[in-house]
């Protein structure tokens, strides 16, 4: 009797922490549910819920001010989440990773650019030669990558094996791949485009971008560019 009793209370506590357990697993289903929903959401431009949009903007200032407060090292999910307020599993679940929350950030910094270039007027949107939408484009990237050296450093070392992935770098790689081809359609349009974005490294600016001249990096991209364009750009300076 004393043993079927012992069975008993066994079998009693193994269904109470079944159900507990069964009552974890469907609270964790419905959040993770309601965290797929809203990357769909965001995927789909569709508007954010109010407390989604405002932890987005939370993670990504914080991610900001650690930036600049110690450089891409002293970013961490730990850390950003702690200034941001919110959980680290939050923030996991919407960026998943360091490299995330930095891509995050360099999408929004060069998002009006992004959308100058898709329905902005020209030059920078449609309806200029190539050649002049080419040097307008790497102008004004050449001003986001001045104002943000320290981030794109920062990125750069984090996406590092999956640089030629992330998303600004195609968006940014296929759009002057479309216009070296139209300009230069005897040129190897993709191995240009890399080779102009590759001086867009962070140190690089930081090293050759003096107090006194906060623009020279735009220009002497513009002068690279006009370069490999050969005879007949467009005139006209960045800055």
């Amino acid at each position: 009797m004393r043993a079927d009793g012992r069975t008993e209370r066994i079998d009693a506590a193994r269904d109470r922490a079944e159900r507990v357990g069964g009552a974890r697993d469907r609270v964790e289903q419905v959040g993770g549910a309601r965290d797929r929903a809203e990357r769909v959401d965001v995927v789909r431009d569709r508007p954010e819920r109010g407390d989604a949009a405002r932890n987005r903007v939370a993670v990504l200032r914080a991610t900001e001010r650690l930036l600049a407060e110690g450089g891409g090292d002293h970013v961490s999910i730990d850390r950003v989440a702690a200034l941001a307020g919110v959980g680290k599993g939050t923030v996991f679940r919407r960026f998943g990773s360091r490299a995330g929350l930095l891509q995050a950030l360099l999408e929004e910094r060069s998002k009006d650019l992004r959308e100058a270039v898709t329905g902005g007027p020209p030059p920078l949107g449609p309806g200029a030669p190539a050649r002049d939408r080419l040097l307008a484009f790497l102008d004004g990237l050449g001003a986001i990558a001045e104002g943000n050296a320290i981030l794109l450093a920062a990125h750069e070392q984090a996406c590092a094996e999956d640089k030629y992935d992330d998303p600004s770098y195609r968006s940014w790689h296929g759009h002057l791949s479309d216009l070296v081809a139209e300009a230069r359609p005897e040129l190897d349009a993709g191995f240009v485009a890399h080779a102009l974005l590759a001086v867009f490294d962070g140190a690089l600016i930081r090293h050759v971008t003096p107090p006194e001249d906060p623009r020279r990096f735009t220009r002497s991209v513009r002068s690279l560019a006009l370069a490999l364009l050969g005879d007949g750009a467009a005139e006209g300076r960045c800055c």
